[in-house]
């Protein structure tokens, strides 16, 4: 689940953690799309259409299920056109503007308009042959051998090479490398432990055959390297190949005028608030019908307004709760999907050790107690939050594998029931006494829990004072602190350094097209923000991806156990599944959200010069 890739299936980085309205993709690192982006994704099949106006439900909730995610073309295609993506965001976006380096979703929704993955992948989230490269693997299901198609060219006209992938690897895989990717699916590559380690000076598994052509050997074959486990982001060699590895990030060719090989080409940029894009006429699937996209950050406050006016034709992540009152405006059509991804509460249980790139649990950790982390759980009303924040278009989360991996997703595990009572019983036994308004720790001292949320639309502060109120019925001294995005990913440990005013955090992720969750969780993934490791989360994610695990019952049996797992252990509990709904202006042509459509950006069209205007 989220691997190193970001998912552009819609939308992601990975990391999808934002609080409410924003997804950090960055963190979300898979292949493809980006959890929320306005990009549709492989596939074949076209769900059936349903009408843009639905009539408010006598219980006030929707469900997803009465949506389309496919948006109904109204009119013919003009020649050309403009149009406007809203980035919604109360803070500009950080402009790490290279799949290699990005942290965050809004990054990778400015990405996803001028880049892409090498590999697309079918409905069934496994790669195919109809992307920019084809794939053929060896009979021991351990080397792949690329072929990049010949019309594959980056921006500036140079084509994309077997050299620029390898490369992509070589920088990910240096001692220098300052960003999230590398983990364990980089070193199941034959000789990147030794390359990283400075024993070697190239990948031995690497080999480029020709100008188009690449090998990787895998140490070992796992059912993720189909579904997600293949780094497939090349990193332009003739413009970072002379570069110190831990100076791209920041360079003006990553920042100012980043490439890419996608459908349109980044024409100016002004940091932080907006991007203009105009068409790369030279795209390898064929020329975009549009001249032009603009890409503006959009406050959560005015995002209905920009919409009725027609200053944005989309937005990437529209605030659910605002659905109900705009459901009915005249200029837009509402599509909606099953999010990739899930809300949670999260709990620092040690440290990130950048040295020996691995997370080090702290057994006097703060939130180190089991119990005080289930009575936390069990204090929270996640199916209220839901029904009353989000109209039914968030509910309860149970597992850390979302329905959007049906086959895996194990819906007989219920997670922790509301129930106050019993969370204030457990504390009791536990030794957290009551002294006063609060309680203390088992051995008498004061216990302050630190909580920190990221801010946003109008429900933000409201559901993160709700998460408060409840702890605090149960006798838990929480406070609350609210900060911007970008702050809050450092302070939670992004760049690998843990605040330790930090103790409670609530986030979100994006996950990827592979189920494997060892990109968020597992004890080499700086992702792993709650830092928690475990012998028995060692075995499982190991096991996970072996070659027992190409039996899919085997590896629904192993993650159901994973699933189990992080119920009784809580580093994280999830809080909300999530929609996606998209709004849409009328005009747009040959557009969709979420996985299973045969859509891709160089088809988007606009059917009239302006935007629909709300009557």
């Amino acid at each position: 689940m989220l691997k190193k890739k970001t998912v552009f299936a819609r939308s992601l980085f990975i990391p999808l953690m934002l609080a409410f309205l924003v997804v950090l993709a960055a963190c979300s690192t898979n292949n493809g799309n980006i959890v929320n982006t306005p990009s549709p994704t492989d596939g074949t099949e076209k769900p059936a259409e349903t009408p843009t106006e639905k009539p408010a439900p006598d219980d006030g909730l929707y469900s997803i299920e009465d949506f389309s995610n496919v948006k109904k073309n109204e009119g013919e295609a003009i020649k050309g056109g403009s149009i406007t993506f809203g980035l919604v965001s109360d803070t500009p976006f950080e402009g790490t503007l290279n799949f290699s380096f990005y942290g965050s979703d809004p990054d990778a929704q400015v990405l996803s308009w001028f880049d892409e993955p090498l590999l697309t992948w079918d409905k069934s989230y496994v790669y195919t042959n109809d992307g920019a490269a084809t794939y053929e693997v060896s009979e021991d299901g351990k080397t792949f051998t690329f072929t990049i198609r010949d019309n594959v060219n980056w921006h500036d006209g140079k084509p994309v090479t077997a050299e620029d992938w390898l490369f992509a690897h070589e920088v990910i895989g240096d001692k220098k490398y300052d960003g999230l990717r590398y983990d364990s699916s980089f070193t199941n590559i034959v000789g990147m432990t030794e390359y990283h380690e400075g024993k070697a000076k190239t990948i031995s598994g690497i080999e480029v055959l020709s100008e188009k052509k690449l090998k990787i050997t895998y140490i070992q074959s796992t059912p993720s390297l189909l579904t997600g486990g293949v780094w497939t982001y090349p990193l332009a060699k003739h413009i970072f190949g002379n570069m110190d590895v831990d100076k791209i990030s920041s360079s003006p060719e990553v920042r100012e005028k980043p490439i890419g090989f996608g459908p349109f080409k980044v024409k100016s940029i002004v940091p932080g608030e907006s991007v203009v894009y105009e068409k790369n006429t030279d795209y390898w699937r064929g020329e975009p019908a549009l001249d032009e996209v603009v890409l503006k950050v959009i406050n959560p406050t005015t995002v209905v307004q920009q919409l009725k006016s027609g200053g944005v034709d989309l937005v990437d992540s529209f605030p659910v709760d605002q659905y109900p009152d705009n459901a009915n405006l005249s200029n837009l059509e509402f599509l909606g999907a099953i999010d990739r991804a899930y809300t949670y509460i999260g709990f620092k249980l040690g440290k990130w050790d950048a040295e020996a790139g691995k997370v080090i649990p702290d057994p006097k950790a703060k939130m180190g107690d089991v119990n005080l982390r289930k009575a936390m759980w069990h204090a929270v009303d996640n199916d209220q939050v839901g029904k009353k924040f989000y109209h039914g278009l968030r509910w309860n989360a149970t597992t850390l594998i979302p329905p959007s991996h049906p086959e895996y997703h194990d819906s007989t595990i219920k997670g922790l029931a509301y129930d106050p009572e019993l969370a204030k019983k457990i504390l009791d036994d536990a030794g957290y006494k009551m002294d006063g308004k609060f309680r203390t720790n088992p051995d008498g001292s004061e216990l302050v829990i630190n909580f920190i949320s990221m801010t946003g639309g109008d429900i933000a502060e409201p559901l993160a004072q709700y998460y408060v109120q409840s702890w605090q019925a149960i006798g838990l001294n929480v406070q609350l602190e609210m900060v911007e995005f970008n702050t809050f990913y450092d302070r939670v440990g992004s760049k690998g350094k843990d605040d330790p005013k930090v103790d409670v955090y609530q986030g979100a992720w994006g996950v990827g097209i592979d189920v494997d969750p060892s990109g968020l969780y597992g004890r080499d993934a700086l992702l792993n923000f709650p830092r928690y490791a475990s012998d028995e989360q060692d075995k499982l994610l190991k096991e996970g991806v072996s070659e027992a695990a190409f039996d899919v019952k085997v590896r629904q049996g192993i993650y159901k156990e994973w699933q189990q797992l992080m119920v009784n252990e809580i580093p994280v509990f999830p809080t909300l599944y999530r929609a996606i709904i998209t709004p849409v202006n009328k005009r747009i042509l040959n557009f969709a959200i979420g996985d299973g459509t045969n859509l891709y950006l160089n088809q988007l069209a606009v059917s009239q010069d302006k935007p629909f205007v709300a009557e």
